[in-house]
């Protein structure tokens, strides 16, 4: 237990994960496999047509594939765990494991938190001052932001991980969960938590609350420049433009805020596995689909170079 303080006696962890019956595991693991199998799919055909394709050059899809590979690391943090404790009899993490998931989980879930607030801030500069788009969202300015933004979710993580690192665990080891979450973690502590349940919940206000309400004033501004477009055509491509990201932010948000503002102890629920498990499993794979169905640039894109490696085959 390299990671654990003196107090510590607990080597590993038990994970109950969402249910206990046997044929109910098996249908699982082929739905959860699928699950991942398609968000891995869907999100490198996001980073590789928004990487070769020239059309696709822009902040925009320049975010986008960002948000790809936050995806595919989100979801793999947690996912193949959970499937091998689907066809496991002994359904244990060890307490490094459990420390190390719970790092990348967190870090990864804070960046996109950021992340999402800068595709904001990208589609306000394309509607609310197209003529300056470029100047403003310029390479330099986009690579600074989406670094803020992985940087921004590993200074939360380090924090937040710290902070449940200091407890002591010595005994219950039980986690009725399907992954290491802070605040499971630390109902597992054997010492008073207020103090460390109070850092999650303001960590929890800076990473995710304060940003999904800069994302709200941004789309009110938005929303604001939209109607002021003399033509239907023109606000309904305005409009257009906006919808895969005010989808997106609403599913991740949502749940989100089902788990983390519960200032105080809670018990685990199965509505509350059901929120961690839309976030972290089921939003990953339907990003890739809410960005290609509903964007002409993108299908335009995979059209054309499906037709080039068809000539190519011929050829």
């Amino acid at each position: 237990m390299i990671l654990s303080n003196f107090t510590t006696t607990v080597e590993e962890f038990i994970l109950l994960g969402l249910t206990d019956k046997k044929d109910t595991q098996i249908v699982l693991f082929i739905v959860f496999l699928t699950c991942y199998i398609f968000s891995l799919f869907g999100n490198i055909v996001i980073i590789c047509i928004s990487s070769i394709h020239p059309r696709l050059n822009t902040p925009m899809y320049f975010f986008l594939k960002n948000l790809s590979l936050l995806d595919i690391c989100y979801t793999s943090s947690v996912v193949p765990k959970m499937l091998i404790n689907f066809l496991s009899e002994k359904k244990t993490i060890a307490f490094d494991a459990c420390f190390i998931q719970l790092f990348i989980h967190l870090s990864l879930g804070g960046a996109e938190c950021y992340l999402l607030l800068t595709m904001a801030y990208d589609r306000y500069v394309a509607i609310c001052s197209p003529l300056h788009y470029t100047n403003i969202m310029h390479p330099v300015l986009c690579m600074k932001m989406a670094s803020a933004s992985w940087v921004g979710g590993i200074a939360n993580s380090i924090l937040q991980t710290f902070n449940t690192l200091q407890l002591p665990f010595c005994g219950p080891n039980v986690i009725n969960h399907f992954f290491c979450e802070a605040p499971i973690l630390i109902d597992l502590a054997c010492s008073d938590t207020t103090f460390n349940r109070t850092i999650i919940f303001l960590c929890a206000i800076v990473v995710a609350v304060v940003p999904f309400f800069l994302i709200l004033i941004t789309y009110v501004k938005i929303i604001s420049s939209i109607m002021k477009i003399s033509t239907s055509t023109g606000r309904k491509k305005a409009f257009s433009t906006c919808a895969s990201h005010v989808i997106v932010v609403t599913l991740f948000y949502g749940t989100i805020f089902i788990i983390y503002l519960r200032p105080g102890t809670a018990h685990v629920t199965n509505q509350d596995k059901m929120a961690t498990l839309f976030y972290s499993v089921i939003t990953p794979m339907l990003n890739p689909l809410i960005y290609t169905l509903r964007n002409k640039d993108v299908k335009l894109a995979l059209r054309e170079i499906t037709r080039k490696k068809i000539r190519q085959e011929i050829s």
